[in-house]
């Protein structure tokens, strides 16, 4: 059968059980012969599978786990030979999911043919490695720079093993691997660190974008033994390995090589740090030798699925606001001359200047755009102490899931009264296939100053709110967050079903909440990515006959008075929104409208569980799509009725 029902057609039960003893520090050639062949058949096997994230259109990432194939064979023979080690492929960079999903099979724990459902919806196998979902999955991991600590802790629990973390030139940037470096070498931990030194990231080459940023210096500057190594050498790679293994204490060993070796298309390229594209993937199996038929009955065979749904009040015409955000900075400093751009403005990127709209800034704007590396706190740092300066702005941008990451740094830039706008994309869930440890949901974490002050947390609904809202804030004072999603979101219709809510008449006022539509019956309050949803279901409902109303709250964190009286003395108010239910918007309107003496039957809606995987399928099993916004309403409207 063509497509992901195929029979994997790589034999996987062909990998080569060997012992390795690391006080054997040179290869015999049969074991060499041995490793020689694991490494190819888990190459090929991590082509073939993370291809079908290409070919199903829920992207991926294949050049991470294909680059550290050699170290991982290599452990796998250390944990064959002793138990002094502690056998688990601890991995810093969860995007190289891949690897414990091949290692999950090659344990049994996983059907092989499981992988060739890499990243779809419901399947188990996320964008990165979640403990309790996927079988044979040992550990959580995805926001870089958090397993090496937690390892640390690992190695205390216990002191008569070797633990082992996989690594790379990308997560060792975060701040958090330098505090986790003092203290194994402090506590002489016996953690071995195995470093893939690729020297490429999402946003580029890190020995471009960060010059003098140095593995090897900066891990020996903190006390670890340090062997660099051309990680394409096996024996150089394997004497390597002995060699910190045998040191009493932490090492590491840093493995130089390209991305992606011997991959056409993708090798040294930042594209190979994405899911290779189909085309690629069957050029690769070719120049392998393979039959045209082994990869290509099964990618060819493999479409994107959706999610179809007519919605109405909005248009078939969609936006990308996190791209749009870029574009509306430009049309800001468009109006200033280069000079003065460069004065007044710093723009700031953590490693994703093309997944949150800066990379147009950084074409069209370079005099005020600073590539930098993946260290989310310091740039979050250098953006504020830019603007520490009254008359200058800092930009910053990363994900959202990233905003809990810098919490503390928000509250000292408030307290030195900086200046910085900060763009935070991929919030909610929507299309969120890289699944729980990527969701934005905690987005209100970042008003966390005192009830003294303000901070403005903006959560635009379409790509037309997004510009009016860039513009608008773009030189106010103090810190302002703006929101938007990783997907596209199609553009609001008045009542009228014709025209755009957002067009040129329309004017965006900050706090001010907006009147989609009124009720008498009662009224859901949204923003951002929900907002059309929710106008859907009110749509419907009140083809119903449910007179229900709809606002659009597009300023998060403050009270608009007079609307807030409006919609709290109807008979019901329902927030419908894509953030944690448990720290979100529903979780404060419920207080502020008892503050007000306002009693409406009162529901909220949010992300409440982790993620399915996926793309579209994220919203529907959170239970955020319109038919159960629907069914809300109806709840509220029928336990009003019943009431009177």
């Amino acid at each position: 059968m063509p497509g992901a029902d195929s029979a994997f057609p790589i034999d996987l039960k062909k990998f080569k059980k060997i012992k390795l003893d690391p006080s054997k520090p040179q290869l015999t050639e049969e074991q060499k012969s041995a490793l020689l062949f694991n490494i190819q058949l888990l190459r090929d096997v991590i082509v073939l599978f993370t291809a079908t994230g290409a070919a199903r259109g829920v992207s991926g990432h294949t050049g991470g786990a294909y680059d550290t194939v050699p170290e991982v064979c290599m452990l796998l023979s250390l944990f064959e030979a002793s138990d002094k080690f502690y056998p688990t492929v601890f991995d810093e960079a969860g995007h190289r999911v891949a690897t414990q999903y091949l290692l999950s099979a090659l344990q049994g724990d996983l059907p092989v043919e499981h992988l060739l459902h890499y990243r779809e919806a419901n399947s188990k196998l996320p964008g990165h490695p979640e403990l309790g979902l996927t079988p044979g999955v040992k550990f959580s991991s995805g926001r870089l720079g958090h397993m090496w600590p937690l390892v640390n802790g690992v190695a205390m629990a216990n002191r008569n093993k070797t633990v082992f973390c996989l690594g790379s030139d990308g997560s060792q940037q975060e701040g958090n691997d330098a505090e986790a470096a003092r203290l194994a070498v402090a506590q002489k931990l016996n953690v071995k660190l195995l470093i893939d030194d690729n020297d490429v990231t999402i946003a580029g080459h890190p020995s471009e974008y960060m010059p003098g940023y140095d593995l090897t210096k900066t891990l020996q500057g903190h006390g670890l033994k340090v062997v660099t190594v051309q990680g394409e050498d096996y024996d150089a790679l394997w004497a390597g390995l002995c060699e910190v293994i045998s040191y009493n204490g932490p090492a590491a060993i840093i493995s130089k090589r390209v991305m992606a070796p011997g991959v056409p298309d993708i090798e040294g390229s930042t594209h190979g740090h994405d899911v290779i594209p189909v085309k690629a993937a069957l050029k690769y199996f070719a120049s392998r030798g393979y039959p045209e038929s082994l990869a290509g009955d099964i990618l060819n065979n493999i479409k994107p699925s959706s999610v179809p749904y007519l919605y109405i009040g909005s248009t078939k015409e969609v936006g990308a606001n996190r791209v749009v955000f870029g574009e509306a900075v430009n049309s800001v400093l468009d109006e200033l001359s280069k000079e003065e751009a460069a004065k007044k403005v710093m723009v700031i990127d953590s490693d994703l200047e093309g997944s949150t709209g800066l990379k147009s800034i950084h074409q069209k704007h370079p005099e005020v755009f600073i590539p930098s590396g993946i260290m989310e706190r310091g740039n979050f740092s250098a953006a504020a102490g830019f603007g520490f300066s009254p008359d200058k702005f800092g930009v910053f941008s990363t994900f959202s899931a990233f905003l809990e990451m810098v919490i503390s740094e928000v509250t000292m830039a408030r307290l030195n009264h900086c200046n910085v706008l900060c763009h935070f994309s991929h919030s909610g869930v929507d299309e969120m296939a890289d699944n729980t440890c990527h969701f934005g949901v905690n987005n209100l974490f970042a008003d966390n100053g005192l009830s003294d002050t303000h901070s403005w947390l903006y959560f635009p609904a379409d790509a037309l709110q997004m510009t009016k809202v860039v513009r608008k804030v773009f030189f106010d004072t103090g810190l302002r967050f703006i929101f938007s999603t990783r997907s596209k979101v199609p553009y609001i219709l008045k009542e009228d079903g014709k025209t755009k809510f957002f067009d040129d008449d329309y004017e965006f006022v900050p706090g001010k909440d907006e009147v989609i539509c009124k009720g008498t019956t009662g009224y859901v309050v949204s923003y951002g990515d929900m907002l059309y949803r929710s106008w859907d279901a009110v749509l419907r409902c009140r083809q119903q006959g449910i007179d229900v109303g709809l606002i659009n709250k597009p300023t998060l964190n403050l009270v608009d008075e007079q609307a807030i009286k409006e919609y709290g003395s109807s008979s019901f108010v329902l927030v419908v929104e894509s953030l944690n239910q448990k720290t979100g918007l529903g979780s404060k309107m419920g207080t502020w409208l008892l503050e007000r003496q306002l009693t409406p039957k009162y529901g909220y809606m949010g992300t409440v569980k982790e993620g399915c995987g996926g793309l579209q399928e994220q919203i529907p099993f959170q239970g955020l799509d319109p038919q159960s916004i629907i069914v809300k309403i109806h709840q509220l409207s029928a336990a009003n009725a019943n009431k009177h």
